[in-house]
């Protein structure tokens, strides 16, 4: 039986652990063909051999979002092996120093804002042409509760997820005539490595697993979100829910 999304693409990147991974499950069990990317090449073919053991049409490709280069070569290599794209989900990011702004590393600034915000404008303009070739498409991007109301000592993550926010709504503007829906995802507190970096002594055990988080994004990457564009969703709100 087909599923919510077979006979379309979707590229995630930071793919190899966490949300990413979680989200590249689900889309593959739903029927997408996966373009996966991160920076580390080891956990990624891990997560892809898996994926691809359980029947998934999967591309893996090392790249750091952090990199032109890296990325112009990650849509080249769609391109050669898809020809085109339906779902971006912009996921990779970086958590940076936990420490007051007055204190914080001006080269730590540059690389978390490169990452976290540069490098999905980079990655989403060079996709453009990938996600017009389908005829229209959906691109997530995922924010933080922290890009909202920001909070002491979350620094240059923070100000990234703000302006993640606002670029969701300035391209989703842009694309809206073109069929081409973007909207962001405030994922909340998740049982990730990089929450247990943010929030020390927290029980992992109180808070939802990745895969639980899931139902948000098989909904703004499938046709059941197709006049959705411009919104920041809380994955919270749809743990549970059926899609479709």
């Amino acid at each position: 039986m087909a599923g919510l999304l077979t006979g379309r693409v979707a590229l995630i990147t930071g793919a190899s652990q966490g949300i990413g991974h979680a989200v590249a499950a689900a889309f593959s069990t739903e029927g997408a063909a996966l373009a996966l990317c991160a920076r580390r090449a080891g956990p990624l073919e891990r997560v892809a051999a898996m994926l691809l053991g359980q029947g998934a049409d999967v591309l893996a490709l090392p790249a750091d979002v952090g990199k032109a280069a890296d990325i112009a070569a990650l849509a080249e290599a769609v391109r050669r092996r898809f020809g085109r794209l339906h779902i971006l989900v912009n996921n990779a990011s970086l958590l940076g120093p936990m420490v007051p702004l007055a204190e914080y590393p001006p080269e730590d600034w540059e690389t978390v804002l490169t990452v976290n915000l540069t490098g999905p404008f980079l990655l989403t303009r060079a996709c453009l042409s990938l996600l017009r070739a389908a005829g229209g498409g959906s691109i997530i991007n995922i924010s933080s509760g922290v890009g909202r109301a920001a909070r002491k000592g979350w620094g240059a993550y923070a100000v990234s997820k703000f302006g993640l926010e606002g670029f969701t709504q300035v391209l989703a503007d842009e694309l809206r005539e073109e069929g081409i829906r973007v909207n962001a995802v405030n994922p909340g507190g998740t049982r990730t490595a990089m929450r247990a970096a943010a929030v020390l002594g927290e029980d992992p055990g109180t808070l939802p697993t990745p895969e639980a988080i899931t139902p948000v994004f098989l909904y703004l990457a499938s046709e059941a979100s197709r006049d959705v564009t411009g919104k920041s969703l809380d994955a919270r709100d749809w743990i549970g829910r059926s899609v479709g």
